[in-house]
């Protein structure tokens, strides 16, 4: 028996400039979840229209072609929670303007055939601080980069308490 999602019944705008990425967004959603409402819209004024006007549970923004920092800024504003959907790479100053903005998450356009996974965790873990939050991501997203766990202490800083405890005693 299929699991029902957390995003049945639940309001999702999406803001991209490019069509084709909205119509593929909108089939895996709605394939996934049929009783999800998913709105798309291209432009930057009709995204402010469509947050002034309604309510939203999560705002999926594309950064660049619409605006989407100043889009940002206005859904949280409106305590709508925002998730970020880019081709650009993830760099520390895009991690830093994405933590400014208050962005639940952030993920690459070439993953969006993980966008209901992705979408579900922001809902279901929308309660967790944001660093916290920020922290699980970039585990999963890093982790296997660059082989380091975020979840735990440097090896560096542990070996010099064991230096430090070395010495006093």
């Amino acid at each position: 028996m299929k699991k029902e999602s957390i995003l049945k019944n639940k309001v999702i705008l999406a803001v991209d400039d490019d069509p084709d990425v909205l119509m593929v967004l909108e089939e895996e959603i709605l394939e996934a979840c049929p009783d999800c409402q998913f709105h798309r819209v291209t432009t930057y004024k009709e995204a402010i229209e469509r947050m002034a006007s309604l309510t939203y549970d999560l705002v999926l923004l594309d950064i660049i072609g619409v605006r989407g920092f100043d889009l940002a800024e206005f859904a949280v504003s409106r305590n709508f929670p925002i998730a970020l959907l880019t081709i650009h790479p993830l760099t520390p100053e895009a991690i830093k303007s994405f933590f400014k903005i208050k962005a639940y998450a952030y993920l690459p356009k070439e993953r969006m055939g993980e966008i209901v996974p992705f979408l579900e965790d922001i809902l279901r873990y929308q309660y967790l601080p944001g660093w916290r939050h920020l922290i699980d991501t970039v585990t999963g997203f890093f982790g296997n980069r660059i082989e380091i766990d975020w979840g735990k202490k440097p090896v560096l800083s542990r070996q010099r308490w064991v230096l430090s405890d070395a010495r006093s005693a």
